[in-house]
Parts: C-alpha cells; structure tokens; sequence
C-alpha cells in the first residue's frame, strides 16, 4: 500500500497545486465577468452563500473519499478477474487504462443526463448559475457514492490497476477545474487544446441554461469522444450564456442535498421547456417565482414560461 499511498499523497499536491493556479488566474484574467465570481470578501453576499454551497458539497465529499470511495476502489482492485493479457501488463497499461476509463466517464457523465433518477443527482451541480474552479468541486454525495460503486465495477470487469485508477482521478480532477474555470485562455491556444482536450469553452456549453446544449459536451478529459458519439455541441461559448438549468434557479444548501428525493423531481426529474431566449423567465418549483428576462423585459420570457412543462 506504500506505492498507493504515494499516488494518493500525489493526486492531492496535484489538486491543491492546479485550484493554486486557476483560482487567481481567473480572477486576475476572467473569460466573463460576473457578480457571482468571488473577487474579495466584500464582493457580496450572494458570491459568498454561492461558494459556501460549493464547498459544502465538496467537504462532504472529501470526508466520503477515505470512508467510502478508496476502500471501494482498493476493493475492486483486489478482486481482479486476472483476464488481462500480458502486453497490457507493460509501461503500455497505464495510458490504455487512462483512456478506458475517461471513455467510460463520458458514458457515465451521459447517462446521468439521460436516465431520470440519475439526474436527480446530477442536477445539483447543474443548479450552479456561475461556473468557476469551485464549480469543479460540487457534487451531491449521492452522485459520487454512484459513481463510485459503478467504477467499481468497471475496474474489476477490465481488471485496472489501483495505480491507473489514481493517476486517472487525479488527471479528472485538474482536467474539471480547468474547464469549469473562468479563465481567459488566447483565442488561438484555445482553439488548439481544444481539438484534443475538453477546454472551458466547450465545457461551459455544456452549462448553458438551455437544455439541448446541457445534454452535450459530455466529454471529461479528452474532447474525441464527444465527436465520436455525436454529441458536440455547434453553439458558441459567448458572455451572455446563462449558466445552470433551464427553468430552474439555485437553491440554498439543505435543498440542495435534499434535491434528489423531491417528490415532484421523482414524477418528472427533468423539466422540459419550450426553446427560449437566454434572456428567459425562469421559475423556482418551491415559490413559483418569476424573474423576467434581460432582454425582452419580460414579455417574451413570461410566454415562454407560460410555455413551459410544470413541476
């Protein structure tokens, strides 16, 4: 366990050395510009509640890894089916896995868009209506315990080594607070990582409050899968995206742990809308209310809520 230890010591530095770098670099250079993007303490209150949530999520999270997800993982390591052939025994194996479990990491991310109880889950990070580095580190415990026992799973039936495993967690957590970040990357740069990597300007599509584009760019690390399974999206990341899920807002952090288990969620998870402008009314199923949209005053928004398929 020595070695393993070593590599989990790893991916921590790693995590702690990528927040290190994107958390002032997307304050100093930011993509958008938004209320929600924590500069100072006294950058307002909304900011604050908004990354307390995050960190919320993310401590409940870290307090899972050792109690929950590592022994799981370890588990499945040692309970190797023995299948696997000698050349994938090689310095081979660790790129072969890497890319193994990143493709099933796309498939994983996509069925959590398309089976409704997966959503559920899913949702709350969703429900974010800002993406920053803190965007990368919010989850529902509920997803990550799924997540964590379907990986299992895919371990023990493509026999993947504990070692791969951590080199690959830790290359998804940096690969997430990059895209989720708000940095200004050059245009140019961008366009290049872009044809091998998921960059934020593909990812942050893949937030846009409208739900075509949510149900897209489900890719993690490496961008070919999205075009390989036709699920690229064509619309262009531009500043006046709104960020989160289409008919919904935000919501304090006891609901938002309790989300999943939402009567009205379990009837009908995914709240399905008319097309509408970005500028759109948008609901809260708690209250019931309304913001009207920026662009219209409100009068195209309320049609296109009056539109929309009730909680």
């Amino acid at each position: 366990m020595a070695f393993s230890d070593s590599l989990l010591t790893a991916k921590a530095l790693l995590v702690l050395a990528a927040l290190l770098v994107f958390v002032p670099l997307e304050r100093l250079r930011p993509a958008v510009r938004s209320p929600l993007l924590l500069t100072s303490l006294a950058h307002g209150r909304e900011a604050l509640r908004r990354l307390g949530r995050n960190l919320g999520l993310f401590v409940l999270n870290l307090l899972l890894g050792p109690l929950v997800v590592v022994p799981l993982t370890v588990l499945a390591d040692r309970s190797s089916l023995g299948w696997r052939p000698p050349w994938l025994e090689s310095p081979l194996a660790m790129p072969v896995d890497v890319l193994l479990l990143d493709l099933w990491i796309y498939w994983w991310h996509r069925l959590n868009h398309e089976i409704p109880w997966l959503w559920r889950f899913h949702l709350v990070h969703h429900l974010d209506e800002w993406l920053d580095t803190s965007s990368a580190l919010r989850f529902h415990f509920g997803e990550v315990l799924l997540s964590a026992l379907v990986r299992a799973a895919v371990i023990l039936l493509l026999d993947i080594g504990l070692a791969s495993v951590l080199i690959f967690e830790a290359l998804v957590m940096v690969a997430a607070i990059f895209h989720h970040s708000n940095v200004a990357l050059p245009a140019e740069l961008e366009r290049r990582l872009a044809h091998f990597l998921v960059t934020p300007s593909i990812h942050w599509i893949h937030h846009h409050a409208r739900r075509r584009d949510t149900d897209s760019n489900y890719a993690t690390i490496l961008s070919l899968w999205d075009r390989l399974f036709g699920t690229r999206s064509p619309t262009p990341r531009t500043a006046d995206l709104r960020i989160g899920v289409e008919g919904l807002r935000d919501r304090p952090f006891l609901r938002l742990l309790a989300t999943p288990l939402e009567g009205r969620l379990c009837r009908d998870p995914r709240l399905r809308t008319l097309p509408a402008s970005d500028g759109a009314a948008i609901e809260d199923p708690a209250s019931g209310a309304r913001g009207a949209g920026a662009s219209d005053g409100g009068g195209a928004a309320s049609r296109a809520a009056r539109g929309a398929r009730r909680w």
